[in-house]
């Protein structure tokens, strides 16, 4: 079964129009978010597909993502086996440097047609369940806080328990009135804390000493990615727990964090690590020493949290939930072809082959920016 070919690679460029705007202490995301899918064809007309979800100033540029899965990790993949999967993504680690969302859009690519041959679940590819829900945290993000709060409504109504608010982006009054308003108003909702590197090292140690005062579950990446002597000093100062994100890609650079003790717990993302092994292996060196971990994201669609939902599922070691929230709260359309499953405040790990649930190729076609398809 797993000895057929991979026969095409086809790959769509999408811009999908958001609901509203979304401020993250280094840059914005306003009007639409892009994406690029990849889908995988076998032999025997099986389907495999993968979401590379970027975002220019973080990872990387959908450009790049593109250009890498059609110029440079093509080649590696038609004409191979699909059960050559690890050896495939090994040779594509080599053959361009850094976009590691294209590796993870390939990795969940061939893990879903296995998964879609074998007629098993990608989350048993990887080590099996060890979880069927996901706790859900969505970001409170936009420089009008008077629609957040609209949406704190509806997530309360939802019975969404986590929000992540995200700071730095204005100046500290206003992320110090948030919080106020949200301990006064929304006293049920468990509230973290995230800077996306938006504080300078000369204001950092006041604010994020301010901030933990209100004892929120942790304070995220309060400086730059490359700062991690701040970051140790910072983790020293306070109380609250202090999580990095950017500052942690791969393994190699986990290894580093716990060396250097920037952190008590990590943001894995599979679009930093460069796929879903490798995030799993970020995850066990966290807790290797002592550190927690979450499942975070980018701006993603729906086929994007699949591919994490499926990773944490086998993953224990991840303990802070998720925050798929995009394809629920944000876009103003998903791509698949059901709704990614979110219920009582949970994420639903799905128990189908492959990913669980397909995109809707009609959805791919209309939002495409630009596209490389032999249908």
């Amino acid at each position: 079964m797993l000895e057929e070919t991979i026969t095409g690679l086809d790959l769509w460029h999408l811009a999908l129009p958001v609901l509203s705007r979304r401020d993250h202490g280094i840059g914005s995301v306003e009007g639409s978010c892009e994406v690029v899918i990849v889908r995988l064809r076998s032999e025997s007309g099986a389907m495999g597909f993968g979401e590379a979800s970027t975002w220019s100033v973080f990872t990387g540029t959908p450009e790049a993502s593109y250009a890498a899965l059609n110029r440079y990790i093509r080649p590696l993949v038609v004409g191979r086996r699909v059960a050559d999967r690890a050896a495939i993504m090994e040779d594509a680690s080599k053959a361009v440097a850094h976009c590691t969302e294209a590796k993870a859009a390939l990795e969940s690519a061939l893990l879903d047609l296995t998964g879609r041959i074998l007629n098993t679940p990608v989350w048993a590819l990887l080590g099996g369940k060890c979880r069927d829900t996901i706790p859900l945290s969505c970001s409170i993000a936009d420089p009008d806080f008077e629609k957040d709060v609209d949406l704190l409504h509806r997530l309360r109504d939802d019975n969404v328990g986590l929000i992540k608010l995200k700071t730095g982006f204005k100046d500290h009054a206003f992320d110090i009135m948030r919080l106020e308003r949200i301990a006064k108003d929304f006293p049920e909702f468990r509230v973290r804390v995230d800077y996306n590197q938006g504080l300078s090292i000369e204001d950092a140690p006041a604010q994020v000493r301010d901030v933990a005062t209100f004892a929120p579950d942790f304070i995220e990446q309060p400086v730059r990615f490359h700062q991690f002597d701040m970051m140790a000093k910072l983790r020293n100062m306070i109380d609250v727990p202090l999580l990095a994100d950017e500052s942690v890609f791969g393994p190699e650079d986990m290894t580093r964090a716990a060396r250097e003790g920037i952190c008590d717990g990590v943001s894995i993302k599979i679009m930093k690590s460069g796929g879903l092994t490798r995030a799993q292996s970020v995850a066990r060196i966290a807790a290797a020493n002592g550190l927690s971990a979450y499942g975070g994201d980018m701006f993603e669609a729906g086929l994007a949290h699949l591919a994490g939902t499926h990773m944490i599922a086998a993953t224990p070691e991840i303990k802070l939930g998720c925050e798929f929230y995009q394809a629920s709260y944000f876009l103003k359309e998903d791509i698949l072809e059901s709704p990614f499953v979110v219920e009582d405040g949970q994420v639903v790990v799905p128990d189908g082959p492959g990913l669980g649930i397909k995109p809707d190729v009609a959805k791919l076609n209309a939002y495409a920016i630009t596209k490389t398809v032999s249908e």
